[in-house]
């Protein structure tokens, strides 16, 4: 038999969510004896189907992350809860897939959220340690080639810097970087640290704020592992776009930013000397649409081709055909048959789209035309406040 590993990383309600109230977590991986082979597998029916986590929020019936299955056909199957963990929003991979690693997005007693590693240990997850995330209710986590971890904290406006070792423990957090600052929407009163990412380099990070309305440029210094400021440290959107997530083109020059208050998403392009310029914007919405609408996540197929991007309202995927310069062309929008898709992953080869319903509980699987880029509906699934999705 075959197994496929493969690693997707995907990218996170209007905002991260908050709570009213402190609260602290509690965490406990699976602790059944299996082989240790740093990977998940499930086979059944004589069918290779492909494992993916799924996080969730813990403040309905969920317990924390699950696993499930996509077969070769695009239907879905539950296989089981691998960690009891504290609104484990989303999810990270290390470079060498013997780790997991999950925010935990609450505010605790000491007024920060939560980083928890796990070892993957055949159909299980083990919890290895746990440190903070040096701000509150993270909602975003990305890991480099080095295994050095960034943070994005939602409520207190920052990103923090920590790193895992070969073991897979976490250190504890070795550098933060504040955001200042606020926009022109009623939801940016404040900064708001909503993604991070590594790009152009892989000791480059962008971070997208929607509470100041910018782009924030460092670069981490591994001789004293902090994060140093780059010049220009800030690229601004259009007032109130709330920039949430990116996507980043195969050509590595043209980086999409989804924005959530606006449903828009912007094209930025990348080339010295130039630096980051930022170029159109597209709606994500119908012309006739005029409901309220907030964008989410957004992902581009492997050849560079078709850009996806979820919107919550709507209830919808809009899907792009990239043009020459980097030009969207809306080519339609596809229900999703749920409400709230705050998340959602192209299969490792492309042929599946499968979606995060959060508030209706459920997840969709699509079958991706790789010519046209549209989606066909192949199946649905139960599953309890899905909101991350990582193969």
């Amino acid at each position: 038999m075959k197994y496929l590993i493969v690693i997707i990383m995907v990218f996170s309600i209007g905002s991260c969510k908050e709570k009213n109230k402190s609260q602290t977590t509690e965490i406990k991986g699976s602790s059944q004896n299996v082989s240790d082979k740093g990977a998940l597998k499930k086979v059944s029916g004589g069918t290779d189907n492909l494992v993916f986590y799924v996080g969730t929020y813990t403040d309905g019936e969920s317990q924390g992350i699950y696993t499930y299955a996509l077969n070769s056909d695009g239907e879905l199957e539950k296989l089981k809860l691998v960690a009891e963990s504290d609104n484990p929003s989303y999810l990270a991979f290390s470079k060498d897939r013997k780790f997991l690693l999950a925010v935990n997005e609450i505010k605790n007693e000491e007024g920060v959220g939560m980083v928890s590693s796990f070892k993957i240990q055949g159909d299980s997850l083990v919890l290895i340690n746990q440190q903070s995330s040096a701000g509150a209710h993270p909602c975003f986590i990305a890991v480099n080639d080095l295994n050095y971890v960034i943070t994005a904290n939602y409520s207190s406006g920052n990103t923090g810097l920590l790193k895992l070792n070969d073991n897979g423990n976490l250190s504890e957090v070795l550098d933060t970087q504040q955001h200042t600052g606020k926009g022109s929407h009623k939801r940016q009163d404040a900064p708001h640290a909503h993604s991070v990412w590594f790009y152009p380099s892989q000791m480059d990070v962008v971070a997208v704020d929607l509470g100041t309305n910018q782009l924030w440029f460092s670069s981490i210094d591994s001789s004293s592992n902090t994060l140093q400021t780059k010049s220009p440290e800030t690229l601004g959107l259009n007032p109130g776009d709330g920039p949430r997530h990116l996507a980043i083109h195969p050509n590595k020059k043209w980086i999409y930013v989804l924005n959530e208050l606006s449903s828009t998403v912007t094209l930025i392009t990348h080339d010295e000397p130039d630096g980051f310029v930022k170029a159109k914007s597209t709606s994500m919405l119908p012309n006739d649409f005029n409901k309220e609408n907030t964008g989410a996540d957004i992902h581009i197929s492997n050849d560079g081709r078709f850009l996806y991007a979820s919107n919550r309202g709507h209830n919808s995927i809009v899907i792009y055909e990239i043009r020459d310069h980097g030009e969207l062309i809306v080519v339609g929008h596809e229900p999703v048959r749920g409400d709230g898709p705050r998340n959602f992953s192209l299969s490792p080869d492309g042929s599946f789209l499968l979606v995060a319903n959060q508030h209706s509980n459920n997840i969709i699987s699509f079958k991706r035309d790789s010519d046209t880029g549209l989606l066909e509906f192949v199946d649905e699934i139960q599953a309890p406040n899905p909101v991350c999705l990582l193969f």
